[in-house]
């Protein structure tokens, strides 16, 4: 049965058209996943579908008793409110609409209705039927196995995706909406999410940039391709190959089209006594012809990532690690670890949120003394940190300006590039090019940093989540050069799909402050079906890592005395220095900051970036200290 259909469906804002004559159908109990790149308009489809805005031309046909709803990309407030109060925000467009009805019901009485209000009451009662509010909330919760009565703000982000879940799924949608759902979640709760998408008895559309999600879930694949909506039956491999024989079936025709229009051309430009006998018939179909061409967009410019390679290898051994423990007030998060790290390895490393990746990356990389042990770094390292150009990202400078660092040309592998021209390999248009960062999506910041990174000189990457928000065509991009690089890799992702494709071995958080290595990406280990340690949970019960939770309360429990005390100073401790943080900067910003001496110029910078890296690890501590006082309540 179809759902929602769009007919030759047009749409544009201003001079920029997102959809041209468009045609696409859903049919009930398919998953498809939207795709396109950054700006083809995902998101102008999913408002189109949802009612929010209105085509410019054509017609959008949706089933009588069709109910959607919408699982936003954004998590839901942590704010006082209940659980239960966010769940049954989900039943108010239902309930809206049945109000509605009975209304047009009453109205009956007193002047009558036509065929269509009949239809459309008889709709309505098949749909309201026997159902309680409270019975439908219940069940939800239940199934969910949320914690009803729980304020928002007591819940991690995990769990207030749960929440959100919830909230989309109890009015029963015939069609579900998703909106980047594994944005900035951990393994354990994308897993989770898969499994409740799976066993939902509606369609589902989403739109998202995890592979591994499409992969996984995928009936059908949509694509926005040059303002039209393609479908690709199967999952993403299966795009993939139909895709790659697509375009080239699509050459092969737009060759033989080029070739006959030249023909043509050479024979109309021939001499007078050509001219004069010439038939009109093949002059109008040449007409057609130049007409047709002129129509043809051309497929946009694939990703082309270049990096800088350092010019001298580091030495053999990169990084060796001995016996590290570290952690806090007790509760480590790493215990007796050792690692030995060798040139050209590519390592990933994988666990949930608040699980100390980062605080693993830190002291790999010598920035964090551990507690316990000793890391030794190899020599002649040249290091590229992602995380660290995102926290040092002027937002008020141009996509140019952060990237040439106010030069027009950069060298890249000993070859001088424009820095305009470098920018359109990661897909940024010379008017984008322009733009300021704080004008950029999520997606863009990300390639802007990527595009920066790229430029230094280093034998050794660190990427800190690098794929968030990214589109697929970038993605595939960065995997195909970071096969290709000679250095070492270290990376911090959820991204499955991207773990498989790149690393050769994965050092992974399996809880007690134990990290094992395994050969091969994420799905070598999952082989092995163990469990990724979550910091949701009581250190000391670490056996209950993975339990959901039930719907009556727990015993209270709370943080000892001096860590609640310290939990509470943090936030004005973060404060301070922020404000600190923000004088220096706008002393950094300052139009003649670079023309003062440069020990005081170099002195101010390292004053700023020690700061920087001092609130890191008080936010870091704070999201460590919170977890755990989420945890101990539960």
């Amino acid at each position: 049965m179809s759902l929602l259909r769009f007919k030759d469906v047009s749409l544009s804002f201003g001079d920029q058209p997102i959809l041209r004559d468009a045609n696409m159908k859903i049919e009930a109990g398919e998953r498809l996943c939207l795709i396109g790149r950054n700006g083809a308009g995902k998101s102008s489809t999913l408002k189109l579908l949802t009612g929010d805005i209105l085509p410019d031309e054509g017609k959008i046909d949706v089933h009588p008793n069709l109910q959607i709803s919408t699982l936003d990309q954004s998590l839901a407030e942590g704010s006082t409110r209940l659980v239960r109060d966010i769940v049954e925000e989900g039943m108010s467009e239902q309930m809206t609409r049945i109000s509605a009805y009975k209304e047009l019901s009453a109205s009956r009485g007193s002047r009558g209705g036509s065929a269509q209000e009949l239809e459309k009451l008889e709709a309505a009662i098949e749909v309201s039927g026997g159902w309680s509010v409270d019975v439908q909330i219940n069940s939800i919760i239940s199934r969910l196995q949320l914690p009803a009565d729980k304020p928002m703000c007591e819940l991690s982000g995990g769990w207030r995706r749960r929440v959100a879940v919830a909230r989309a799924l109890v009015a029963k949608p015939g069609l579900l909406l998703l909106d980047e759902p594994t944005n900035h979640l951990d393994i354990n709760t994308i897993e989770w999410l898969e499994n409740e998408v799976r066993k939902f008895d509606g369609a589902v559309l989403f739109v998202t940039h995890d592979r591994g999600f499409v992969e996984s879930l995928a009936t059908r694949i949509i694509e926005i391709d040059r303002t039209q909506l393609r479908s690709w039956p199967g999952g993403y491999k299966d795009y993939l190959k139909q895709k790659a024989k697509a375009n080239q079936e699509e050459d092969r025709k737009n060759k033989l089209f080029d070739k006959k229009l030249a023909e043509e051309e050479v024979w109309i430009r021939q001499g007078i006594k050509a001219r004069e006998s010439r038939n009109e018939g093949r002059v109008r179909s040449l007409e057609l012809l130049r007409e047709e061409r002129s129509k043809r967009v051309a497929r946009g410019r694939s990703a082309r990532i270049h990096i800088n390679e350092s010019q001298q290898l580091s030495g053999k051994k990169v990084i060796e690690v001995r016996g590290v423990t570290h952690g806090y007030d007790g509760e480590n998060l790493l215990e007796d670890f050792s690692l030995k790290v060798v040139r050209g390895e590519r390592i990933g490393i994988i666990g949930n949120n608040g699980i100390g990746k980062s605080t693993l990356l830190r002291i790999l990389l010598g920035e964090l003394e551990p507690n316990l042990g000793s890391v030794k770094l190899g020599t002649h390292l040249e290091t590229a940190y992602f995380d660290q150009l995102r926290r040092e990202l002027d937002t008020t400078k141009t996509v140019a300006e952060i990237v040439g660092e106010g030069r027009d040309y950069i060298s890249i592998n000993g070859t001088k590039k424009h820095v305009i021209g470098y920018l359109t390999d990661f897909l940024f248009s010379a008017k984008r090019a322009m733009t300021r960062v704080s004008a950029l999506s999520g997606g863009e910041r990300n390639r802007v940093i990527l595009a920066k990174l790229f430029t230094r000189s280093a034998n050794l990457l660190v990427l800190d989540e690098p794929t968030n928000d990214l589109d697929v065509e970038t993605l595939e991009a960065l995997e195909s050069r970071l096969i290709q690089y000679d250095g070492t890799l270290l990376i911090v992702s959820h991204d499955r799909y991207f773990l498989d494709k790149v690393v050769t071995s994965t050092l992974v958080f399996e809880g007690e402050g134990t990290i094992k290595r395994y050969e091969g990406g994420y799905s070598d280990w999952a082989r092995y079906k163990h469990k990724l340690a979550t910091a949701e949970s009581d250190s000391s019960d670490k056996a209950n890592a993975s339990k959901p939770y039930k719907g009556s309360p727990s015993p209270t429990k709370k943080l000892s005395y001096k860590l609640q005390r310290e939990l509470n100073k943090l936030p004005d401790q973060i404060a301070n220095l922020e404000k600190e943080i923000d004088v220096l900067q706008n002393k950094v910003n300052s139009k003649d900051f670079y023309n003062q001496p440069h020990n005081i110029v170099h002195e101010t910078l390292a004053e700023l970036k020690e700061l920087q890296l001092q609130t890191d690890v008080f936010i870091e501590r704070w999201t460590e200290l919170e977890d755990k006082s989420q945890a101990l309540k539960r």
